[in-house]
């Protein structure tokens, strides 16, 4: 037998992703964004070949894809080397050249919905109400474009039309944890729930006829619930929910009348299918542990795109009767998926005795090098999931165990906890994090000073953070485009993220005290230990000053920082050589420090 040699481990960061996809209205073509080539753009398959054919060359994430209901046209939406300004253009589903149908410089469009006809293009834009966004309705062939609905209290969106287009559907964001939705008839607009009531959200919405709403709420509760408003009667009634889990999407299937939800709880995703006919609820198996994506065709066939934490990206299909198929065969080239390693789901209490879930990467025996990296996740109203990410895969391969706990303010485990981290960006989930690292050391996993830690975007605060306040822990700090000061972050995040940094961060002002407390920038004494500092040059999330700021002042102390600023990326990694480059260089840091440390030990 042939003995292949084993794979080199950057192998683990060439594996491809797909960021959006959509069907046509036959099921005869599946147009996606992937990497194929190193940089993003649209493919598609035209089934059931399934092999893959590119259709766009501008190397740019998709934001924003969508497909005209007579195939005539995708539509897809591209940002300039991570400016997250989506313009939006037209491209033949068999590909050729791209036309521009927005074009707002420099400014952020989002939500993209076209009409049944597909005649017109609704989009909320940021071009003349940078702060809460207008609605526009552009009509596509004669390019005239007029406004649809003014943004005047909080960022607005259109989510969908009535059957008939004779109603409409709207949505108001005041905060990640208080969002509410509106129905517009051609006489009044009423509110699915109640705004006076305390704050809580609204995350889908779709109407089943022309006078029925159903809908994904927390009102009056604390994990998300499937609801229905009647436009007649105005009664808002709660339908069905889940003992500690939230549903997240809602889709409708018109022909077999079903409404499709997908759910979070924790660390993992699932699907379920309520029947209008019966009012049952029937849970459906699913081939991955995350759902990215779910659309329900008009035939009633689901498609979804899906990860788990040793799978990548695939996209997926379910005909009724039928399993599950593969559309797509994204791998890590070249290496067994019994070389990856999956996560143990483990819980710990916190310092005021909250639980706490965590995810934990053991490398296996014959590389494990007792090194372990703990990872705070990004959001910090997000979660690390049981999601693949080939950096961790990469990593754990070279030995490293990887800890990663959703500490408060985490997604998945209700409203309430999710509001925990609200003005409260230093204090409950830095003492959680603290926690989670004395299990690690309580457990033998590790030792106080052994620690390598590492984060990215809040992670990446919270890394600069902890390296200030609990620098004692710690023997290196990698640093992926995190704030440094909560000053100057809430002074240059993009104007629609403004109306909301009093509730989510803090008030300059009136808060002066805590956000001083709270910024990594007040301990540069205390950060004494090796960093390396990663930044996007075109980040609108957390501008390059972020990082400039930190890495100045610390390299001004003598301290010993490392600084890659990266002239073609955001907040992300949309090139895939970026992305090599970038933790080929953490594991050389890792690698540096580590083996210096054990050398001077023995």
């Amino acid at each position: 037998m042939i003995q292949f040699p084993k794979p080199e481990m950057d192998q683990f960061l060439k594996t491809l992703s797909i960021n959006d996809f959509v069907v046509n209205s036959d099921e005869s073509q599946v147009v996606f964004s992937t990497n194929l080539n190193g940089y993003y753009n649209l493919w598609a398959m035209n089934l059931p070949q399934q092999f893959p054919v590119q259709l766009t060359f501008k190397n740019q994430v998709c934001m924003g894809l969508l497909y005209d209901k007579n195939s005539k046209f995708i539509l897809a939406g591209f940002d300039h080397d991570g400016d997250e300004c989506a313009q939006y253009y037209a491209v033949h589903p068999s590909g050729g050249k791209l036309k521009q149908l927005i074009n707002n410089e420099k400014t952020r469009n989002f939500n993209p919905l076209l009409s049944k006809d597909s005649q017109y293009l609704y989009y909320s834009s940021g071009k003349d109400n940078p702060t809460y966004l207008n609605v526009y309705r552009y009509h596509i062939e004669t390019e005239k474009e007029e406004l649809f609905l003014e943004g005047k209290e909080g960022m607005t969106f259109l989510d969908s039309w009535s059957p008939n287009e004779e109603s409409y559907i709207s949505s108001t964001v005041y905060a990640n944890t208080h969002s509410l939705s509106y129905v517009h008839t051609e006489s009044e607009k009423l509110c699915l729930t109640e705004k006076e009531e305390e704050a809580h959200t609204v995350t889908g919405s779709l109407f089943t006829t022309e006078d029925t709403i159903y809908l994904i709420t927390n009102f009056k509760e604390n994990f998300t619930y499937l609801a229905e408003f009647n436009i007649m009667t105005k009664q808002f009634r709660k339908v069905i929910g889940l003992d500690h889990e939230s549903f997240s999407s809602i889709h409708y299937d018109k022909r077999n009348h079903i409404i499709y939800l997908t759910s979070e709880k924790g660390v993992e995703d699932f699907l379920y299918a309520y029947s209008l006919d019966h009012n049952t609820l029937q849970k459906i198996e699913i081939p991955c542990d995350i759902i990215e994506k779910l659309v329900v065709h008009d035939s009633g066939n689901l498609y979804l795109l899906g990860r788990s934490a040793i799978k990548p990206h695939n996209i997926y299909q379910f005909k009724k009767g039928e399993k599950w198929k593969q559309l797509t065969e994204y791998h890590v080239p070249g290496v067994e998926e019994s070389e990856l390693v999956e996560p143990t789901t483990i819980y710990y209490p916190s310092f005021d005795g909250l639980e706490i879930e965590a995810l934990w990467f053991e490398a296996n025996k014959e590389v494990n090098n007792g090194e372990v990296i703990f990872w705070p996740h990004g959001g910090p109203q997000a979660a690390e999931r049981k999601s693949f990410r080939s950096y961790f895969q990469f990593l754990i391969n070279h030995g490293y165990s990887i800890f990663a706990p959703n500490f408060r303010g985490s997604t998945g485990y209700g409203l309430s906890f999710m509001k925990m981290v609200e003005g409260d960006w230093g204090d409950g989930p830095r003492l959680d994090n603290i926690a989670g690292i004395e299990w690690l050391i309580e457990k033998g996993y590790t030792k106080k000073g052994d620690i390598l830690l590492m984060g990215g975007s809040y992670g990446g605060y919270m890394a600069l953070l902890l390296h200030g306040r609990h620098p004692d822990y710690f023997k290196v700090v990698v640093d992926i485009f995190g704030p440094s000061n909560l000053f100057s972050f809430i002074e240059s995040v993009p104007e629609d993220w403004k109306p909301i940094m009093d509730q989510w961060v803090g008030n300059p002002i009136k808060d002066k005290e805590k956000l001083t407390e709270y910024s990594p920038i007040t301990y540069l004494e205390a950060m004494t230990k090796p960093m390396l500092v990663i930044q996007g040059a075109n980040d609108p999330r957390v501008v390059k000053e972020e990082s400039d700021q930190i890495v100045q002042a610390l390299r001004e102390k003598g301290r010993e920082v490392k600084y890659i600023l990266l002239q073609d990326e955001g907040h992300g990694f949309s090139k895939k050589e970026n992305e090599q480059l970038v933790f080929e260089e953490v594991l050389s840091f890792f690698d540096q420090h580590t083996k210096k440390t054990a050398d001077t030990n023995s």
